[in-house]
């Protein structure tokens, strides 16, 4: 019998990349205690085992394994090795992302390929391993990416990431057109400021990261909420869109930054 809890995520298998620590290891928890069956993937597969053994501890169900997702034929053997552990692939949450600070005119091609490339087309190989999978089982799915508000507003500094996540947003939409017949939804989650940093610099009272080189207030100031968010705060967004309770929201952005973004 099918559950009345639109939130539930049992019998589902879920893959989370970037899952090891910070963002990614919050919303493998999170799927995971709400009954969803979860393969944990990073580039560091110690950080991804402590994530699965947290999970399989707290009574879940979980397995780790190492993936580059610049990789193509790695993103692919994440959704086999997802499929023979749990039957089925029913959501793909694309996390993994790295950041980085330079003023436009600094960026080298170095730079600009290393970011767009983990970030944009990373996410695109694992997006389209998810969607291939889908399609061929016929059920439709959830593939989730994690974005960033800096896709929807400018930051000092961030030319390189804001540009790939804002293709990563345009992504969502374009997958979610072409895949919608397939009953195949997919929408970003794009976080604020955090309490973890990809990369981070300790200054003053505030702990500066890639999304704010001013080390000033003004990035609080301007947030409602006034605070960080916390990475288990993308748990219960994380949790709608990979389940029933989002079935008719494909292609959308979702903010997740104390309504930074408003302004």
């Amino acid at each position: 019998m099918m559950s009345t809890n639109l939130f539930d995520l049992s019998g589902k298998g879920v893959a989370v990349t970037g899952a090891g620590r910070g963002l990614g290891a919050a919303m493998a928890k999170g799927l995971a205690a709400a009954g969803a069956s979860v393969m944990c993937a990073a580039r560091t597969l110690s950080e991804v085992e402590d994530t699965a053994h947290a999970i399989l501890d707290a009574g879940g169900d979980a397995r780790a394994m190492q993936v580059d997702a610049t990789e193509r034929a790695a993103c692919s053997q994440l959704v086999t090795e997802t499929v023979s552990a749990f039957g089925h692939l029913d959501a793909m949450v694309v996390n993994h992302g790295v950041g980085g600070v330079l003023t436009a005119e600094d960026i080298d091609e170095d730079h600009w390929h290393r970011i767009v490339n983990i970030n944009l087309t990373g996410c695109f190989n694992c997006a389209q391993a998810a969607g291939q999978q889908m399609i061929k089982q016929g059920h439709g799915g959830s593939i989730i990416m994690t974005s960033s508000n800096a896709s929807l507003v400018g930051f000092k500094g961030l030319t390189a990431y804001g540009a790939s996540k804002a293709g990563v947003d345009q992504l969502a939409r374009q997958l979610a057109v072409d895949w919608g017949e397939h009953n195949i939804r997919v929408n970003t989650i794009n976080p604020g400021e955090m309490t973890h940093k990809m990369q981070h610099r300790q200054s003053g009272k505030k702990s500066v990261a890639h999304t704010d080189t001013s080390a000033d207030d003004s990035q609080f100031d301007l947030t409602p909420l006034g605070r960080e968010g916390d990475p288990s705060e993308l748990v219960g967004p994380v949790i709608f869109l990979a389940s029933n309770a989002s079935s008719f929201i494909t292609g959308h952005s979702i903010p997740v930054d104390g309504g930074f973004t408003i302004f």
